[in-house]
């Protein structure tokens, strides 16, 4: 089972890049399914219907979010009735939409089941991702051995201790929302695959996709900016983890980076 895993994509940048490049890597790496975390996808904050469908159209399967999963309005059209977009699965319970999902690759074969869940280390008081987790794999028991786990975090020791905590019981934990690609990406010894950071789709020449000067002059001036996204050169980062089927470990996670300009 080969996984491709595409890092926060941010506004029309991020979907054009996506566009142009999404086909050929699926085609280039064999990859059997697609995920994509889209919390950014809409001008840069949360997602619609309309965007999702346009992720959905270019060949993404599922679609994780993050912090800003509510920042766009649009979202409470489709995230009670679309299975396979979903929010930090560590929500309180009642809020809308659910925290994973089961996809089914191909008929008769075990669904890949993908988790969101989110970091509390400087981010939104949640209930505990590690405890979620355990509960979520409770569930999962007997279901499917594949499962991926998007962390959506802050910080780098959060992600990795969630790594290490869940070695050896998912395919992979693979970071976000920090939009920087990190180098550490290796299969730990019980077999899940893991990266600090997946990184950003979106504008290079950016401060995590925004302008740079408006984020300059919100750090020199200390006072509010509006963001809007950079323009030019544009990056699509991921990653490729190849598991075994049945067992649900991970063999190989390889990063990926594509530039447009």
């Amino acid at each position: 089972m080969k996984i491709l895993f595409i890092g926060d994509v941010v506004g029309r940048p991020g979907r054009e890049i996506l566009a142009a490049k999404l086909k050929n890597l699926i085609r280039a790496w064999q990859a059997d399914m697609v995920i994509v975390n889209g919390e950014n996808a809409a001008g840069g904050k949360g997602i619609t219907p309309e965007v999702a469908k346009e992720l959905y159209d270019l060949g993404v399967d599922v679609i994780t979010m993050g912090n800003h999963t509510w920042d766009n309005r649009g979202i409470f059209q489709c995230i009670d009735s679309d299975p396979n977009l979903i929010r930090p699965a560590n929500f309180p319970q009642g809020t809308p939409g659910r925290g994973y999902t089961l996809y089914e690759v191909r008929p008769g074969k075990k669904p890949v089941a993908v988790i969101n869940l989110m970091g509390r280390v400087y981010m939104q008081p949640l209930d505990c991702p590690f405890a979620c987790a355990d509960q979520i794999l409770k569930e999962l028991a007997g279901v499917t051995p594949l499962i991926f786990v998007d962390f959506h975090a802050e910080v780098t020791s959060e992600k990795i201790a969630m790594g290490w905590y869940l070695d050896g019981r998912v395919t992979a934990v693979a970071g976000t929302h920090t939009h920087v690609q990190t180098a550490d990406e290796r299969v730990l010894p019980k077999g899940t695959a893991f990266i600090t950071d997946t990184g950003m789709t979106g504008p290079r020449d950016s401060v995590l996709g925004v302008d740079p000067q408006i984020i300059i002059r919100k750090f020199t001036t200390q006072m509010p900016v509006r963001h809007e996204l950079a323009g030019g050169q544009k990056i699509l980062s991921g990653i490729l983890v190849e598991a075994e089927e049945n067992l649900g470990r991970a063999s190989k996670i390889i990063r990926i980076c594509e530039y447009m300009d």
